[in-house]
């Protein structure tokens, strides 16, 4: 190769200016920002919402008559790369109809130790059992405290509607539920809850105390 024949990677001399210049490039916009207003979120004085899309915590949903959505299938655990999630499913019975179908989970909880909140796992759930929430505040001091279970992820149920466990609506079966045709529950359901449990036991204000308390 000649010596004069130019390689075409070779660093080429820079001019005076940008040698004079140049150590300070970096520092451009440390300059620009040194005038400007500070924005400094006050929290947790002030909180600033989430957008809409933010994952945070997650949250298992109920049907509208109050059974849980839940099938115990553990798609999810099986889509976490993290193994967050231990689920363990039970079956339904006459007397004890937790989610429509055969199945419900009976245990499900979520390691936020270990969660990444990839949301891999709303998106293996066939039901729209489990969501992703706003809420972004689980710190905590202890590590068991972060070990999330089946009572503090499941939502309770809107004023007025019992909570599982329940017949499904008469006349229906599990692909009804899926297909958005329960809209709500029916005297029959409400007339069985009010028969085999205590007075109140069960709505959704009895729920959502319970869950006051245990928290």
């Amino acid at each position: 190769m000649s010596k004069t024949q130019s390689l075409g990677w070779e660093h080429k001399k820079r001019s005076p200016i940008k040698r004079l210049f140049g150590p300070w490039a970096g520092f451009v916009v440390t300059f620009r920002t040194l005038f400007q207003k500070p924005v400094t979120e006050q929290y947790p004085f002030e909180k600033v919402p989430p957008k809409p899309r933010y994952h945070g915590r997650h949250q298992l949903n109920r049907h509208p008559d109050g059974l849980e959505k839940c099938v115990g299938c553990e798609l999810c655990a099986w889509a976490c790369p993290a193994d967050a999630i231990f689920v363990e499913a039970a079956d339904n019975t006459p007397e004890a109809q937790y989610s429509p179908g055969e199945r419900y989970g009976r245990v499900y909880e979520i390691n936020y130790l270990r969660c990444i909140f990839c949301g891999l796992c709303i998106e293996a759930c066939p039901t729209r059992a489990l969501t992703m929430t706003n809420d972004f505040e689980l710190a905590s001091q202890s590590r068991a405290d972060m070990i999330y279970t089946k009572d503090q992820l499941l939502v309770a149920p809107p004023e007025g509607v019992p909570a599982a466990p329940h017949p499904m609506v008469p006349g229906t079966q599990d692909v009804d539920y899926y297909a958005g045709k329960v809209t709500g529950p029916v005297p029959e359901q409400l007339e069985w809850v009010a028969a085999h449990r205590p007075a109140g036991s069960g709505t959704g204000v009895q729920a959502q105390a319970t869950r006051s308390v245990n928290a």
